[in-house]
């Protein structure tokens, strides 16, 4: 593993496309540099307090690097920078946030009728306890 420092992925954990979208990251994250916790954890909560953002109706993935926030299209695509085979997506970064946020806001808005969503956070395996806080 490289000296990088960690990064924090909020996530919607009754969301099954945000559940998903986690194992896809881990999957695809060789070095472990991402960490992770539902928005709805006691962690999550303390971290969104924390950084000013709301702690409820969960419209956003997070991601939190040192003291810097990004959320909705810009989060997603400045994740995809860590993951192995994916980190060429962040060329999108360049498409103006008004564009790439409208296609983002509405797989938010839709994202339990099109995915589903659980009852409770899946829990980690053992193997993957250590990438999850909290």
């Amino acid at each position: 593993m490289s000296d990088r420092p960690h990064a924090i992925v909020l996530f919607d954990g009754i969301c099954n496309l945000c559940n998903s979208s986690v194992q896809f990251m881990i999957d695809h994250d060789p070095d472990a540099h991402l960490r992770f916790a539902s928005l709805q954890s006691e962690v999550g909560q303390t971290l969104l307090a924390q950084h000013h953002l709301p702690t409820q109706n969960f419209k956003s993935l997070i991601l939190i690097e040192g003291d810097q926030i990004f959320a909705r299209s810009t989060a997603a695509l400045k994740i995809a920078r860590y993951l192995q085979g994916y980190r060429w997506l962040s060329l999108f970064l360049w498409v103006p946030a008004f564009l790439r946020n409208g296609v983002y806001d509405l797989i938010a808005r839709n994202r339990y009728q099109w995915f589903g969503k659980s009852e409770s956070c899946r829990i980690p395996t053992p193997e993957l306890k250590s990438r999850f806080l909290g």
